[in-house]
């Protein structure tokens, strides 16, 4: 994904139809149907859907969600907390996950809910104790994720497992690019239109390569796992009515209308 070879992108997607879940290769407005999950097989079926037939669904389900916070000096900043002087690393449960177009549900007891557009990792292969050297071997693609976060309860408990671990608080999506250089992509969050976040990812503090290699060190990485790499600055509240759009450059669109419990 990232060196000296140009590779073309391919962008995968997981979607649901009459007949099942299915995966296949988006191009433009069609998608060219997998034999199975692309993480196991891009072997072409030879049949050709439409992408308005179908729903897209979250593209991987990890079994895990590994999110690493405060890595852009800018958002740092903002939170007025200190530059960390190794990833801060957290996670959020599978049951968060929801796909492009899905409802992030705001829950009753909620304070203080903001969005963190945020670029993520797909894991390509079970792998433990990688070097820097080695990560990008173990980095199938790259999507979009939205870390959308309960910032009254991040501070009441003293710890992130409940603020970030409400269900559809993990948006991801719409599919998982591969071929891109992950470490200098541009990334752009909206609600209802008015640009909140602009950013590259080579602004990270800790780059990808590193980041996988450091959680690698701690837990095994199975295929499909996300591990997000924090948001740039610009953080803000999602209320009832919004429409949150999180682009990056290569990979596509994560659009996800908010509503109340």
């Amino acid at each position: 994904m990232q060196g000296e070879v140009e590779m073309a992108v391919v962008r995968y997607v997981r979607f649901q139809t009459t007949e099942g879940v299915g995966y296949g290769v988006l191009e433009g407005e069609q998608i060219a149907e997998l034999a199975g999950d692309f993480l196991t097989t891009t072997e072409r079926t030879g049949r050709v859907l439409a992408l308005g037939d179908v729903q897209l669904l979250a593209p991987v389900q990890p079994t895990k969600v590994l999110c690493i916070g405060l890595n852009y000096r800018a958002h740092a900043a903002e939170r007025n907390k200190a530059v960390p002087e190794e990833p801060m690393l957290f996670l959020k449960p599978p049951s968060a996950v929801v796909a492009t177009e899905e409802a992030i549900v705001l829950p009753a007891i909620m304070r203080d809910v903001e969005f963190e557009g945020e670029l993520a990792i797909v894991i390509g292969r079970r792998a433990k104790h990688v070097s820097v050297a080695e990560a990008r071997d173990v980095i199938f693609g790259v999507t979009v994720m939205n870390d959308v976060s309960e910032r009254f309860y991040q501070v009441k408990d003293g710890q992130w497992g409940r603020a970030k671990g409400f269900d559809t608080f993990a948006p991801i999506g719409p599919c998982v690019a591969t071929g891109l250089n992950y470490q200098d992509l541009h990334i752009e969050t909206t609600i209802n239109g008015d640009v909140k976040q602009s950013s590259r990812t080579s602004d990270m503090i800790f780059p990808v390569d590193e980041l996988v290699s450091f959680v690698s060190q701690v837990m095994t990485l199975e295929p499909g796992d996300i591990l997000t790499t924090g948001t740039p600055a610009g953080v803000g509240p999602l209320t009832p009515g919004d429409r949150c759009a999180i682009t990056i450059e290569g990979v596509g669109t994560l659009v996800n209308p908010v509503i109340q419990a």
